[in-house]
């Protein structure tokens, strides 16, 4: 029975992922009501989600770009680096604190989402990062996704659009560094004892069959509504880790 939760549950962020971002919001609570902590529930839902990120990054190679004069394949290493840096915190980070941490990071995540989704959007051809400053900020949103990941597209997409590029170009970019610096991660994570591997595959094959049902959904699903559900589910998932006994 939990197999088939967790399997539902990467079906849905698959879908989700795929439409408007913000998967880990229902994979993060299936793994911990399946049994994990929430440290091994994040690891674990980073290295199931991988996959389908290398897919949705590799689908929008051609828009990819560098930002002004901060070529892609310095973004592509900044990336790395703080990814790394951010799994290794991670791995360093005892499970009991971890618990203690993870309701304000999917407070923040949840935060993030919500601006990024209903916030003021910046006017097209507005630059209001120099390519240094977007480089220093990729390389905090690197360490961060590399630690815990939920809103990194948000934070992303909100970086390169305000150092100028078009909000397509700054989509596919954000999409191949969001795996990037998940692969950095998961790198580390896959020699971890905290990934769960039986929960992994159920999850990550759900999110995969999720993921190709999504880019058929794509035209069809009124993507505010969805965006406002899955606030809702930050919300709901915020308040019962605050309230969950640790």
């Amino acid at each position: 029975m939990l197999m088939i939760l967790i399997f539902l549950a990467g079906l849905w962020a698959g879908l989700q992922n795929a439409l408007a971002g913000g998967g880990s919001f229902i994979t993060l609570p299936a793994l911990i009501l399946g049994g994990l902590s929430p440290l091994a529930a994040n690891i674990t839902s980073t290295v199931a989600l991988f996959p389908g990120q290398v897919t949705s990054g590799l689908a929008g190679r051609r828009l990819v770009s560098g930002v002004g004069t901060l070529p892609f394949k310095a973004l592509f290493v900044i990336s790395i680096l703080g990814g790394s840096l951010g799994g290794l915190l991670l791995l360093e980070t005892p499970s009991s604190i971890f618990a203690r941490l993870v309701p304000w990071l999917v407070l923040f995540a949840t935060t993030v989402f919500a601006w990024g989704s209903f916030g003021p959007k910046p006017e097209p051809g507005t630059t209001r990062l120099s390519p240094r400053a977007a480089g220093i900020a990729q390389f905090g949103i690197a360490i961060y996704g590399g630690y815990f990941g939920g809103g990194i597209g948000f934070l992303m997409m909100a970086a390169l659009t305000m150092a100028g590029l078009p909000t397509r170009n700054a989509a596919a970019t954000k999409n191949v560094l969001a795996g990037v610096m998940n692969a950095a991660a998961v790198a580390l994570f896959v020699l971890s004892p905290m990934v769960h591997w039986l929960e992994a595959l159920v999850l990550g094959s759900g999110a995969m069959i999720g993921g190709l049902g999504g880019a058929f959904a794509l035209q069809r699903v009124n993507e505010r509504l969805l965006r406002a559900a899955i606030v809702c589910i930050g919300i709901l998932l915020t308040i019962g880790l605050f309230t969950r006994p640790i």
